[in-house]
Parts: structure tokens; C-alpha cells; sequence
């Protein structure tokens, strides 16, 4: 019993230590950071370094997003550039573990984590991709943050972005999957080379049941559906795809 207000009383401190922090420095976090203005151009950028497109709006399919978010960013929608509720879990899982083992980024800090951060998020970084995830929110919608994430994500090893992840792991193209290939797809950018099912098809095929349970969970799909998803292959990549 003695443990819980010990953890309450570190949780208490940590947050005062941050308040006392970053309040005086708001201002001048968010006047140093990038203007989100050239946000589309450097997501550009990024691609063609990886030598892969720039998914449009609509050819993101439903199920692959419903997936990520359901997997990655489950408020994505109603939030602004920064999950507060998902932070403060992340902050209190992290203190009473006495870790550091809970991010809580949302997809659009991920997005600008990669694009304006060099892909750490570590330190004071993590306050200026807080900033400019506001930023950007302001300037994307949240079709376009997701399409441009979904773009560039990596998706295996030295693989970057969902279309060349279809093409490679079940030579299709991205708009000619199924919901257990969606969800797989998911579930590889959080750990790509441990969920690579080209490397680990084992550990591939149980974060792509976790993937389909967070969408049971969010009801995007039945358990029923998720039952014939799990039954699916890992890999599909025979004779007979239609290829990329």
C-alpha cells in the first residue's frame, strides 16, 4: 500500500518539474519552430529519398486507415496535433514502471518526427514535434497527415512507405488488399524489423491479431471479421497476384 502514494508523490513532482519548465517557454517553443508552411514539400522530399510515392487522400484505403488508427492513434480524429489524454497515460505508465516505455505520440507527431526532426523525438525534440504537430494541424487535414504518414513510414527492413510494403509482401497493389493484409500493414511500422513477416512471420502473424483486435475493439469491424482476417496467410505472394 505504501508504494502508491510513493508513485503518486514522483508523478506529482514530475509534473510541477515540467509545468515550472516549459510554461515560461511556450512562446518561444513555438516561434522557434519551423512554419508547417513547406510541411507538404519536405514530406515530397522524404519519399523520393526512399524512392516511393506520395499516396493521395483517396487511395488510402478505409480498412488500412481504420487499422492505423485504431492501432497507432485511437483519437486521432477528435484531437489536435497532440493526444493529451493518451500523454498523460503514457507519463503515468512511464512513472509508476520507472521507465520510459510509453510514448503517446500521435501520428502527426510521428509525421513530423520524421519530416522536421531527422526521426528522433528525444529530449527537447520531443517539445518542438509537439509544436509543430499543433502546426501542422492547422495547415493538413487529417486525410492528408495520414496519407503523407502512411507514405513514408517504414514498413520492414530498409522498406519504407505501405505501397512498396503491398508490393513486397503480397505483390499487390495497395488498393487490392484484404483486411488481414491491411492489418498486418498496421501493425509492422511500430517494430519494423521484429514485425517484418518476411523475417519474423510468427511474431508478424500475432501483432497483426492484436492489430484486429484494437479494431474490434473500436468497433471498425466484427469479431467474426477479425476471426476470418486471422486465418488469412501472412504472406500471400504465389502465383496468381495480380502483382504491383
Amino acid at each position: 500500500m505504501s508504494r502508491v502514494p510513493a508513485v503518486v508523490g514522483r508523478l506529482v513532482l514530475i509534473v510541477a518539474v515540467i509545468v515550472a519548465l516549459v510554461g515560461p517557454s511556450a512562446t518561444t517553443l513555438w516561434v522557434s519552430t519551423p512554419d508547417p508552411s513547406d510541411v507538404q514539400a519536405r514530406v515530397a522530399a522524404l519519399a523520393r529519398s526512399h524512392g516511393v510515392p506520395v499516396l493521395a487522400e483517396d487511395e488510402v484505403p478505409s480498412q488500412l486507415a481504420e487499422a492505423v488508427v485504431a492501432t497507432e492513434d485511437e483519437r486521432f480524429y477528435s484531437h489536435h496535433g497532440v493526444d493529451s489524454i493518451g500523454l498523460g497515460r503514457a507519463v503515468l505508465y512511464d512513472v509508476v514502471n520507472v521507465c520510459l516505455c510509453e510514448g503517446g505520440s500521435t501520428i502527426t507527431q510521428q509525421l513530423v518526427k520524421d519530416v522536421y526532426l531527422g526521426g528522433t523525438n528525444l529530449g527537447y525534440n520531443k517539445l518542438e514535434g509537439m509544436a509543430l504537430a499543433l502546426k501542422v494541424e492547422r495547415v493538413l487535414t487529417k486525410k492528408r497527415i495520414l496519407a503523407d504518414y502512411l507514405s513514408e513510414i517504414p514498413t520492414g527492413l530498409g522498406r519504407y512507405g505501405v505501397t512498396a510494403a503491398a508490393c513486397a509482401y503480397f505483390r499487390a497493389p495497395l488498393n487490392g488488399l484484404t483486411l488481414g493484409q491491411y492489418a498486418l500493414l498496421a501493425g509492422v511500422p511500430q517494430a519494423p524489423s521484429v514485425y517484418d513477416p518476411t523475417v519474423n512471420p510468427d511474431t508478424a502473424m500475432a501483432r497483426r491479431s492484436q492489430v484486429l483486435q484494437a479494431m474490434v475493439n473500436d468497433h471498425y469491424i466484427s469479431a467474426a471479421q477479425a476471426e476470418a482476417a486471422n486465418a488469412e496467410p501472412v504472406l500471400d505472394r504465389g502465383p496468381g497476384r495480380p502483382g504491383c
